[in-house]
């Protein structure tokens, strides 16, 4: 079972409320005397809402878009979310403060705290309704998270979760950017595109490989590959793996504090090293210049084995299944055709 702290992809919620217009026959809405009551929250003009309904990003959503017009569009990390992409919370870095709701609307709009505004281009192309909201394509909503956040890092992480999420590839990504030469952020985009990869599932394991490549200066590595011995058993899939070296990288976050899982940890740790490879760890709160220097160490004592001399294998035994793909996925589904011609 996948622990759904770590888990890319998520459900909307049950229970969520659209914001609905006073009735005066209280059959589709609330009317004008229930309205002023305390079940019911004034949203904007003409528009209220359950006060009961669900406190999460999902219901911020739905509320910040009955000030869409027709043409208009909930966008970036909002629209992202909406289509099942979990890392897009709507929490801000350190995950305490809400995020406003980002929206394309064409016309002139109050600007309020819980959402930003953009008159930025919007094709009728580049947006569709996904149960019953306006949402941009997931390309535009991606674009247009890149360019909120603004940072080369926090960007190849949007890529990343958006892929881990199965909405899109890196490539596919990429490829959309070759038609928006002349927008502002293209150059951030096209950076992130460039280092984004389509098998990480956290935004920790994200930073990690970046700072494999970025800060250590290594040469690209695997993530999430199956290691097996020679006998066909399973020895772990490492969050990084350098086969050239033979090196294990692994994240361990808050949760790797519980005692199952840190038993669970020191016995996949000796089952690496008990195969010749070297194991490293990076825990939250360590510093880029930590971790890299920690790699470097790490990779010093690797044993740098040729392949016939190893006690591992990366070839996966009959009964394994290897995950297909994100690009063969797209392509056996017609994904690809629909995100390539939006």
């Amino acid at each position: 079972m996948v622990d759904q702290r770590w888990n890319p992809v998520c459900e909307r919620p049950c229970g969520l409320a659209f914001p609905e217009h006073v009735d005066p026959t209280g059959e589709n809405g609330p009317t004008r005397v229930q309205a002023r009551s305390a079940r019911w929250e004034w949203l904007a003009p003409g528009w209220y809402v359950r006060a009961d309904r669900p406190d999460c990003a999902e219901q911020r959503i739905l509320d910040a878009s009955c000030r869409l017009r027709n043409g208009d569009a909930v966008t970036a990390w909002a629209a992202l979310r909406w289509r099942g992409a979990a890392f897009f919370d709507g929490l801000a870095p350190g995950g305490h403060d809400d995020l406003p709701v980002p929206l394309l609307a064409r016309g002139s709009l109050c600007s309020l705290p819980a959402i930003t505004l953009s008159k930025a281009q919007l094709a009728p192309s580049e947006w569709q309704y996904v149960a019953g909201l306006p949402v941009t394509t997931v390309q535009r909503a991606l674009f247009d998270e890149v360019v909120r956040r603004n940072e080369l890092w926090a960007s190849v992480e949007a890529v990343c979760m958006a892929a881990a999420a199965r909405l899109i590839s890196a490539r596919l990504f990429s490829t959309h950017l070759l038609h928006r030469s002349a927008w502002t952020g293209v150059p951030l985009a096209r950076k992130a595109a460039g280092l984004a990869r389509d098998d990480l599932r956290s935004p920790p394991e994200v930073r990690l490989h970046l700072t494999w490549e970025l800060v250590a200066e290594l040469t690209r590595a695997l993530a999430n590959r199956p290691v097996f011995d020679l006998d066909g058993n399973l020895i772990g899939v490492p969050d990084l793996f350098d086969p050239v070296s033979g090196t294990v990288g692994e994240y361990d976050g808050e949760h790797h504090r519980d005692i199952e899982q840190h038993r669970s940890d020191v016995s996949r740790e000796d089952r690496f090293r008990d195969h010749g490879l070297e194991y490293f760890t990076a825990v939250r709160g360590d510093s880029r210049s930590t971790v890299a220097a920690r790699m470097h160490r790490t990779r010093a004592r690797a044993k740098f084995l040729p392949p016939e001399s190893r006690a591992w294998t990366l070839d996966p035994p009959s009964w394994y299944v290897m995950p297909e793909s994100l690009d063969a996925y797209f392509e056996r589904t017609g994904m690809e055709e629909r995100l390539t011609h939006r």
